[in-house]
């Protein structure tokens, strides 16, 4: 006599549903399999606050004024030079500075307010134009002119600012001024 076995085979729904048993019981079994950490750092960096305050205003210094209208070039060096009619009279004639305080090695944006302005007094305003700003040993301009890195250990800092003063001709004799704004930003 010859025994067959018979085995029975599972419905297709019963595999799927012994399949999807089987990928769970190892997570449900091992649950360190099923998480994963890491760390990462945080950093800061605080810096000194942007502090700074004008030393002595832009003084174009005495001139005269002819029948031709002409200009007056000051320097952030304190070099003065002139064209037209115009005369320099005696000493004098200074650039703007500025001098603060702030973070040692940091880059620092400038900008003005408008690159020209007016001056006023008894005659006809005069147009206060090209700005200039210098550099020096704790404010060292960068490629481009508006920004200096902090060169000072100490994060102190100034510069000097020139520009060029544009005069009429028969300008009116007497004592002209007008403001100009700089701000600073860290980059």
């Amino acid at each position: 006599m010859v025994r067959t076995r018979h085995t029975r085979r599972p419905l297709p729904a019963q595999r799927g549903l012994a399949a999807f048993a089987l990928l769970l019981a190892p997570a449900a079994a091992s649950p360190a399999w099923a998480q994963a950490s890491a760390q990462g750092e945080a950093e800061a960096i605080v810096l000194r606050p942007l502090s700074f305050f004008k030393v002595n205003d832009l003084d174009f210094g005495d001139i005269i004024a002819s029948t031709t209208a002409g200009t007056v070039t000051l320097e952030p060096d304190g070099s003065r030079t002139t064209t037209g009619g115009v005369t320099l009279a005696g000493g004098g004639g200074e650039p703007a500075r500025f001098a603060g305080l702030g973070t040692y090695n940091r880059q620092v944006n400038i900008s003005l307010g408008a690159n020209q302005i007016f001056i006023t007094g008894p005659g006809a305003p005069m147009r206060v134009r090209t700005f200039e700003i210098g550099s020096t040993p704790t404010a060292i301009l960068s490629t481009t002119p508006t920004r200096f890195r902090i060169a000072s250990t100490l994060g102190n800092y100034n510069f000097p600012v020139g520009a060029t003063l544009e005069v009429g001709a028969n300008q009116a004799p007497g004592d002209y001024s007008g403001t100009f704004t700089i701000t600073l930003n860290y980059l």
